[in-house]
């Protein structure tokens, strides 16, 4: 059985027969866990062993842990400042912050590998224009070049732990007000004006870039569906003009940004006919039940291979991640991070 472009949430801390049928299904392909799943490190490695031992090849498994807001697991793992300490430390040392930054990404992707788990969606690369809280903090910086030193370097600390990063959200959610999640936002500015938003993702891809995330954005200079659902933006823009060939995710369709396509099987379809390779579909056990009922199936041997790129490399348990000078080190230099600045009188 190959992997399906569907990737779903589960209810709870263990799998339920529904859970169990539904992950089955050959239009399935990934699962996202949230707080919700995690009780224990304990139980949620077993969790994590439930859902492998469903399919062959087994199912890919994700999390958001960026750091931050924005971090699902925390009892137990290293908890993560958020980005835009990263920035802060790269205007007064960026030699230090790039240093740092991979610390930090091969901190989450070590502790999360060692879970069983084979991703999570980081880094995030939307620019810091200040006018979303959404992204806010969650932003390494406002300047494109910063964002795509400091994204590399995160990157690539994933990649030594055996991760795969996925860049977020193409072409860029920083400029907006509105939070797709609740709204349907809209960036009216032209092409041309979207250079620095871009940059990050062109020298991210230079380096390797394995998997991006689109936005719910509507670009109406551009086309008039959000982003994810866009062949401008991913074949035109994405695959054509960048020359990006990993994986691409639409971000949830159960977001508001995705609404105005139509129901959750019609958004599953867009989204694939569009060029995205996987699109999850959170906290909405109806929608994914009506696509795996009503959508016929689906069959990409290139998405294949992109999505087996993203299969994470299972490795250290974590008794032996956290004994190892690697791991303690970085520890250290995450707690000293989170300690105030020693006052300095003039």
């Amino acid at each position: 059985m190959t992997l399906g472009p569907l990737m779903m949430d589960v209810a709870g801390t263990s799998l339920t027969g529904e859970d169990r049928d539904m992950l089955r299904h050959p239009l399935v392909g990934g699962v996202i866990l949230f707080t919700r799943n995690f009780e224990s490190v304990e139980q949620l490695e077993w969790l994590v062993r439930e859902i492998r031992a469903l399919r062959s090849p087994a199912l890919l498994v994700a999390v958001d842990q960026e750091g931050g807001r924005v971090q699902r697991f925390r009892k137990d793992f290293t908890v993560l400042p958020a980005m835009r300490l990263l920035g802060h430390r790269y205007d007064m040392d960026p030699v230090s912050a790039k240093a740092f930054a991979r610390q930090c990404g091969w901190m989450m992707a070590s502790e999360v590998l060692a879970a069983g788990i084979d991703l999570s969606f980081a880094p995030v690369v939307d620019l810091d224009y200040g006018a979303n809280s959404v992204i806010g903090d969650r932003a390494f910086h406002r300047r494109p070049d910063v964002v795509a030193d400091l994204a590399i370097a995160f990157m690539h600390g994933m990649r030594d732990a055996g991760m795969a990063a996925t860049a977020k959200h193409f072409p860029g959610h920083g400029a907006v007000v509105a939070d797709s999640h609740v709204a349907m936002p809209m960036d009216r500015r032209r092409r041309a004006d979207l250079s620095d938003d871009l940059d990050p993702y062109r020298r991210l891809i230079d380096n390797g870039l394995p998997a991006v995330m689109m936005a719910h954005v509507v670009y109406p200079e551009m086309d008039s569906v959000p982003a994810s659902f866009s062949k401008r933006w991913i074949e035109q823009e994405l695959r054509g003009e960048l020359r990006f060939n990993g994986a691409i995710f639409s971000d949830d369709l159960n977001m508001e940004g995705a609404s105005v396509i139509g129901d959750i099987p019609a958004r599953v379809r867009a989204s694939l006919a569009a060029g995205c390779t996987m699109t999850p579909v959170c906290n909405n056990r109806a929608g994914v039940a009506a696509t795996l009922d009503k959508m016929e199936e689906f069959n990409d041997p290139v998405g294949q291979v992109r999505l087996a790129r993203m299969r994470g490399r299972l490795g250290l348990s974590r008794d032996t991640l956290f004994a190892t000078r690697e791991w303690r080190t970085a520890k250290d230099a995450i707690a000293a991070a989170a300690e105030p600045p020693p006052l300095r009188l003039a």
